[in-house]
């Protein structure tokens, strides 16, 4: 198992971003150590190599103009000039020296400035210099070196190449540890969230990302996830509670199909046959009817039912679903009471959207009191569109007016009326389907439900 894991750690995105953020670093570091050297030690030695470099020149052009003695003159009186210490160095055609306070100087010919060791005896006790030096070609083949002591550079030079060395060394170990641990600390947070993932796959829904607690983007994200499983969980168990209420929905009129079916087959008379054919014919139709309604909210769930969203008249939707419904609630001596705002609009599925509001009024009408009223109530509140219809029925317990929405389900008291159990869950796919919301809540008597999009 050692080999494989080492495999995955090298192969771990974090350790790489780890590495480049380590080669940024380094890379940064590089650059102001660089910046500071130039500041601080090279642009110093340019500008000194500038100063000696016209020095060197005066001097020649010394030598043309009054000779060699003159040049010596100059070169005596120049060591007591000048903030810095003047060190140089007379050599003639033929090697020998003329004058020089330089203990030493290069056999080749100096290019375009050097740093030379000028170490000398002073009363007894030797003084460090070194000279930062330019060579000139005199008139007959003499060599002119002229430097100044830039002792405090080169010591300053030398200071900053050790130091950045070692804090480079150190910073690279600094920042390598870091990373390492940083990418420790990521792979276990993933590997946690990996775990999980596995076990949720392997069938255990309630299974959670444990949080740490500290607020952070993994927390974030691990939080996110568990709401993600947990929705999952409940739709998983949606989907169970839907296929045991198929089974039981389709049970009893599969059994009375089945039962008219062989019933027919014996029947004498044809009277008994056309009973039994119209009971056979009305389980059909029954079962006909939940597959649809199965399927209808299946596709709106899925958005494929969505024909196109085009502007709606919902003033005159709602007076005609409340017109369409009038003559049943009549019967069963009902009264409808609207108050529907002019000018309402939205952009929605018309027909969904009647479907929807249609499903309502039914309700009310079908598990309203008898001789009861259904209000109807169409607003524009705060930029929203509020639809509300309510009845003055037995109203539905607190505890079932969420699971009222799902497929299937009957409040216990109104399970002996027709019905398939679902129209509330057809309203509640067609008001997501236009995001907008479904609350379900006492009207004191009786149900009231409120759309609002």
């Amino acid at each position: 198992m050692t080999a494989p894991r080492r495999g995955r750690v090298w192969r771990s995105l974090t350790l790489r971003l780890g590495l480049i953020y380590v080669a940024l670093f380094l890379t940064s570091i590089a650059v102001l150590f660089g910046a500071v050297y130039w500041v601080g030690i090279y642009r110093p030695f340019l500008q000194e190599a500038r100063k000696v470099r016209i020095e060197a020149g005066d001097f020649a052009a010394i030598d043309r103009g009054g000779g060699r003695d003159a040049l010596v003159r100059a070169l005596i009186l120049r060591r007591d000039t000048g903030p810095r210490r003047a060190l140089d160095a007379l050599i003639d055609a033929d090697g020998k020296t003329v004058m020089a306070n330089l203990p030493s100087w290069p056999r080749e010919e100096i290019g375009d400035w050097a740093l030379l060791d000028a170490d000398l005896s002073v009363h007894g006790q030797e003084e460090d210099y070194t000279a930062l030096a330019v060579e000139k070609r005199l008139d007959d083949g003499a060599r002119l070196i002229i430097g100044r002591d830039v002792e405090d550079i080169d010591d300053r030079d030398e200071l900053f190449s050790l130091g950045s060395a070692w804090l480079i060394v150190l910073a690279a170990l600094l920042a390598i540890g870091g990373s390492l641990a940083m990418s420790a600390a990521v792979g276990r947070r993933i590997d946690m969230v990996t775990r999980t993932a596995r076990r949720v796959m392997a069938g255990s829904l309630t299974e959670r990302i444990p949080l740490r607690g500290t607020g952070d983007d993994f927390d974030e994200l691990s939080e996110t996830l568990n709401l993600m499983l947990g929705r999952i969980e409940e739709s998983v168990e949606s989907v169970r509670r839907v296929s045991d209420n198929v089974a039981h929905e389709l049970r009893t009129p599969l059994a009375r199909l089945h039962a008219d079916l062989d019933e027919l087959r014996m029947a004498n008379s044809d009277d008994e046959r056309q009973r039994l054919a119209g009971q056979a014919l009305t389980e059909a139709g029954r079962l006909q009817a939940i597959f649809d309604a199965l399927l209808r909210i299946a596709r709106i769930e899925s958005g494929r039912h969505l024909a196109g969203v085009k502007p709606v008249d919902l003033t005159t939707l709602l007076t005609d679903a409340v017109e369409f419904h009038l003559p049943d609630a009549e019967e069963r001596g009902q009264r409808i009471e609207s108050n529907i705002a002019p000018g309402l609009a939205m952009a929605a599925d018309r027909n969904l959207l009647f479907q929807a509001v249609s499903n309502l009024l039914d309700n009310a009408s079908k598990y309203g009191a008898a001789g009861g009223t259904i209000r109807v109530r169409a607003e524009k509140r705060d930029g929203m569109v509020r639809i509300e219809i309510g009845d003055t029925g037995p109203g539905i317990a607190p505890e079932y007016r969420e699971r009222v929405k799902e497929r299937f389900f009957r409040v216990p008291d109104t399970a002996a009326q027709p019905g398939t159990g679902l129209g509330l869950a057809l309203v509640a796919a067609i008001v997501a389907l236009h995001k907008g919301r479904m609350e379900i809540d006492d009207a004191g008597p009786g149900t009231k439900v409120v759309l609002t999009f």
